[in-house]
């Protein structure tokens, strides 16, 4: 099933995150848990864990690409 991951909110204040690394690219398999990216915020850099086993099949946030909260950042084929 195709699912499209949103920038998650990391903080109470956060507004947008960056995305400054993909651990994964188009067509590789990834385990729930994880690291598909990287989001900088004004505080922090975390990853972004897979919230389920599946397929990268679209990078819709590139490397530095600003992000508002609850923005598109990828879609993938749940497998899980």
């Amino acid at each position: 099933m195709k699912v499209t991951l949103k920038m998650p909110r990391l903080s109470m204040n956060m507004e947008e995150g960056t995305v400054v690394g993909w651990r994964k690219q188009v067509g590789e398999s990834f385990n729930k848990g994880e690291p598909l990216y990287d989001i900088e915020t004004e505080k922090v850099t975390s990853e972004f864990e897979a919230p389920c086993d599946g397929i990268l099949l679209q990078i819709l946030a590139d490397n530095e690409a600003n992000v508002t909260v609850g923005g598109d950042v990828c879609v993938i084929d749940k497998t899980d």
